[in-house]
């Protein structure tokens, strides 16, 4: 556990059951809370009810992409001042650009991103 994560929480949005857990493990080592969702809905309703300090968002996701779900949080009284790094596979630079567009602090690709390097970087949006 590192100093200073007790209490900060977290919300993890991806689909992938392996990489949310790869990505949880490591985030919980470093003392953060760590809640998670499995869909765009989910993650708007835990993201209302869980105040979380920062969220993780996958772009494809069932149902709802994560584009859809970052303007649902950004338009939402509640959520619209929560940290929201885009966390995904798709490196396009368009994309990139639209995320940013949306309000999103940071766009990492989970390739180039592993999850010590995550938890480190996560002080960053929540300090």
């Amino acid at each position: 556990m590192r100093d200073g994560a007790l209490g900060i929480r977290l919300l993890l949005v991806d689909d992938d059951v392996d990489v949310a857990t790869m990505y949880e493990t490591q985030l919980a080592a470093y003392g953060f809370q760590v809640i998670t969702a499995r869909s765009g809905a989910e993650a708007i309703d835990r993201a209302g009810a869980d105040a979380p300090d920062l969220i993780y968002l996958d772009l494809g996701l069932p149902e709802m992409h994560g584009f859809d779900v970052l303007q649902r949080l950004r338009a939402a009284p509640t959520t619209a001042g929560i940290p929201v790094v885009i966390l995904t596979n798709y490196s396009e630079p368009e994309l990139m650009e639209r995320g940013r567009q949306l309000g999103a602090h940071d766009y990492l690709i989970k390739a180039h991103t592993p999850p010590a390097a995550l938890a480190e970087a996560t002080r960053r949006w929540v300090s």
